[in-house]
């Protein structure tokens, strides 16, 4: 990658954003793959989304189009669901190409063989090879970690997921996460015309909503508008202006006697849970190049007699509202009379840590 020191003060009082090259070479998004997204955490929801009943191993690929990750999911005897890379370690063919049942992995090309954990068995027509088997020829685990019937899927995590967890289970661990029911129905997939990190930039403020977002802004009470900053990730706060749309919390909550409309809670780099008082809404941004995006919405409801109230109302409209606006910034950063600009320290908090986490990243690249 061409030597550029994207440099974003700590301190949001002194910095200034990336600058508008960093959304608009290749050589930078190239870089993204392998220093941000192949060392986060990857949300694949409840195991039952992933791995039906009845069978015991689930290929996926994360990311398709960009990481094109090989993962495979498996039922260990246990029960417990293991992910595994579904590459052979012999010459790298994929092992499992549909949801099935196998008492054992068999690699197509030469017959490598894999207990059900991953573990190297036998290959044949390999005596006499030194040092062989070796640890490598074992199936990589990927790590793992839940939250609320949740997995989350890390490759080769640069950090914990602790502090995610503990806000979650300080905001939302009322609520029974495990018994909210996924509802296909209200799922959607969008594709906007911008740089993913646009489109974050725009989730991780509430700057815009007066702007922006109409509707919602008469829902959320702008001037209580917060944000949490917690390991890689934040927390927005959203405030109603009436009753009817609020989280009923229970007397020893942070914000017991509030009323909470919304937490929006973001995960480094591309991680958005959405909690309403009906349920959550999972947005997962798929970049796709320089210059488009997609965005997986999945519904996840506990009371749908709420789920046309309030913040959580009409998503829909708020999303197409908010594509606009960012593919126009898309637009604007490709201009010569635009190069970098300044954070509002009351209000985009999270936009900078965002940042920050970013140009921290492809220093360590260099």
């Amino acid at each position: 990658m061409k030597e550029t020191l994207f440099f974003v003060h700590p301190d949001i009082h002194h910095a200034e954003t990336l600058p508008s090259e960093f959304y608009t070479r290749d050589d930078v998004f190239e870089a993204l793959k392998e220093v941000v997204f192949r060392t986060s955490w990857h949300w694949f929801g409840p195991d039952q989304s992933v791995l039906p009943a009845g069978d015991n191993v689930c290929p996926v690929v994360l990311l398709p189009g960009f990481l094109n990750e090989p993962l495979l999911f498996v039922r260990q005897p246990d029960n417990q669901v293991q992910c595994l890379s579904n590459v052979c370690t012999h010459r790298g063919n994929l092992l499992v190409d549909e949801v099935c049942k196998l008492r054992q992995l068999v690699c197509g090309y030469h017959g490598r063989r894999f207990d059900l954990d991953g573990t190297f068995k036998s290959m044949p027509e390999f005596q006499g090879v030194v040092g062989f088997p070796r640890p490598c020829d074992d199936l990589k685990k990927h790590p793992t970690a839940f939250w609320g019937g949740h997995r989350f899927i890390g490759l080769n995590p640069s950090f914990e997921l602790s502090g995610l967890m503990h806000i979650l289970e300080e905001r939302i661990g009322f609520m029974p996460a495990e018994q909210f029911v996924h509802r296909p129905l209200s799922d959607a997939t969008y594709e906007v015309d911008a740089h993913w990190a646009l489109y974050c930039d725009n989730y991780l403020e509430g700057f815009h909503i007066p702007f922006v977002h109409a509707s919602l802004n008469e829902a959320v009470d702008y001037d209580q508008y917060e944000t949490i900053l917690f390991e890689h990730g934040s927390l927005q706060v959203g405030y109603a202006r009436g009753d009817s749309d609020v989280f009923d919390l229970p007397v020893n909550h942070i914000n017991f006697g509030s009323k909470v409309s919304a937490y929006y809670f973001w995960l480094f780099p591309n991680l958005m849970l959405n909690f309403y008082p009906w349920g959550l809404s999972v947005n997962v941004v798929e970049p796709i190049s320089k210059t488009k995006t997609r965005i997986q919405f999945k519904s996840y409801v506990y009371d749908a007699t709420k789920t046309n109230l309030g913040a959580g109302a009409d998503l829909d409209l708020v999303e197409k509202e908010d594509e606009a606006v960012v593919a126009s910034v898309q637009q604007g950063i490709q201009s010569t009379g635009y190069q970098t600009g300044r954070f509002s320290p009351t209000q985009e908090k999270g936009v900078h840590q965002f940042h920050w986490l970013l140009s921290q990243a492809l220093m360590r690249e260099k």
